[in-house]
């Protein structure tokens, strides 16, 4: 009976760890955003405006996809990484980091700040892209868990190269640094 309940837990666990549909070597599932979408920012005017946004968007450089849910909780699961992304420094010609916000996945009340917590990082990283997703589409389409936040590195030409939903260990952290400076050499 032990061994069944271990199995059991073992499967049921190995489920929940993969529950995403991203699987590497192919390109992200087709989402496409319209309610909010791609921020932009418009320096001369200091003004803030949405246009949709489709995943199709993404080849052409290397990526970080980001998703997160709308909430501290989740921003704070992977810092580290984009920290280490920051401090590599890799450049804008060939790399950018795609965070989409799910901001149907935020604590009650709290959309407004988060679209402004979005606005500043906007203005602070201009060359980083940030996408808010108010009806949770990319949540859905990929297969996401709630109230989490995955990173998806993709090659220039739109390809998953690594994926992993939750907190990147520090080994999977340098993993996915050290595949993001390959793949800008490639």
């Amino acid at each position: 009976m032990h061994k069944i309940t271990l199995a059991a837990l073992l499967l049921s666990t190995s489920t929940w760890a993969f529950a995403h549909n991203i699987t590497e070597n192919t390109v992200l599932p087709a989402v496409t955003i319209n309610d909010k979408g791609e921020l932009l920012y418009d320096t001369t005017k200091d003004k803030f405006s949405y246009q949709n946004w489709n995943s199709g968007l993404l080849s052409g450089k290397v990526r970080t996809v980001q998703h997160i849910a709308g909430r501290s909780k989740a921003k704070e699961m992977n810092a580290p990484f984009i920290e280490a992304v920051k401090l590599a420094k890799f450049p804008h010609t060939s790399y950018q980091t795609t965070t989409i916000i799910n901001t149907d996945d935020a604590v009650f009340g709290t959309g407004p700040f988060v679209r402004s917590s979005v606005e500043d990082s906007k203005k602070e990283f201009p060359w980083s892209q940030f996408i808010v997703d108010a009806d949770g589409i990319a949540l859905k389409g990929w297969g996401l868990e709630k109230e989490s936040s995955a990173i998806v590195v993709l090659d220039k030409q739109g390809k998953v190269r690594f994926v992993k939903e939750g907190v990147l260990s520090g080994a999977e952290i340098t993993t996915a640094i050290n595949l993001i400076n390959d793949l800008i050499k490639e």
